[in-house]
């Protein structure tokens, strides 16, 4: 018998276009040895163009999904994107702070396209409810300002940024500075209000980059699933997200996705 791979839970919306959300979510949890699981809170109509129209589930249908896989099969490790309103935010923290595992909360507030995944009456849920709940927050920049106000120009803007996180109550949070013009090399920083990590990686020019976010955080969520430490998983995951993002490839007349199997077909 083939011994279980760890499990890892990903509650998020889902894009039909494959490049982000569950599907993301689930290609990177595969490609990387974990057996991932879901609990859908919205879909989206959505391809490389952008997001043509988004449907929210009922929030008994995001309980009663991330029940019946809890408390039958368990999890290593849970993994939040798009929550979209204030009630799922509410459900889905309330489901968090009962369950013993890591998180990894990507507080999703647009896509890639700059269309809005989550409504502004939710931000202040995201902020004092599922943010306590996380081992790991994976804001980007935009997020960031979106949550603290904190706008980040400069590299050494995203200590300020990680602070105004972290008084929210995460355990750690990985500040994502792709956006920044930082030359040569896409900077994140990694911090928990003491250690400090500052992780660098070639910035490949590739317009394709459809679900880097998501894959990311899913890629933190399995490291920590397999048992590393915080700043290891989130090591592994940003190796593995930058192979993606350098193979990402052409899909519609938009933006294509990232490839979550490059590391298959080496």
């Amino acid at each position: 018998m083939t011994t279980r791979p760890p499990l890892v839970l990903t509650v998020a919306g889902s894009d039909s276009g494959g490049g982000a959300g569950i599907q993301a979510d689930l290609k990177a949890m595969l490609a990387l040895g974990v057996h991932g699981m879901s609990v859908l809170t919205a879909v989206t109509a959505q391809n490389s163009r952008g997001v043509h129209g988004v449907w929210e589930l009922p929030e008994e249908a995001v309980r009663a999904q991330y029940r019946a896989v809890v408390d039958d099969i368990g999890v290593h490790a849970v993994k939040t994107g798009m929550l979209a309103t204030a009630p799922l935010v509410e459900t889905v923290a309330e489901l968090l702070a009962d369950t013993d595992a890591p998180v990894v909360v990507d507080p999703v507030g647009v896509s890639k396209h700059g269309d809005p995944l989550l409504a502004a009456s939710a931000l202040e849920s995201v902020r004092k409810r599922l943010l306590p709940t996380a081992t790991v927050a994976t804001p980007n920049l935009d997020e960031v300002t979106q949550l603290t106000g904190v706008r980040v120009e400069r590299e050494t803007d995203m200590r300020t940024a990680a602070e105004a996180v972290l008084a929210y109550g995460p355990r750690w949070v990985l500040v994502k500075g792709g956006h920044l013009p930082t030359g040569a090399e896409a900077v994140d920083l990694l911090t928990d209000g003491t250690e400090e990590h500052w992780l660098r990686a070639p910035r490949h020019d590739n317009r394709h980059t459809h679900g880097t976010g998501c894959t990311l955080a899913s890629a933190v969520a399995a490291g920590l699933a397999r048992g590393l430490a915080v700043p290891e998983a989130v090591r592994e995951a940003k190796a593995y997200v930058t192979g993606a993002i350098a193979a990402g490839f052409a899909l519609g007349e938009g933006v294509g996705p990232v490839d979550h199997g490059w590391a298959l077909r080496r």
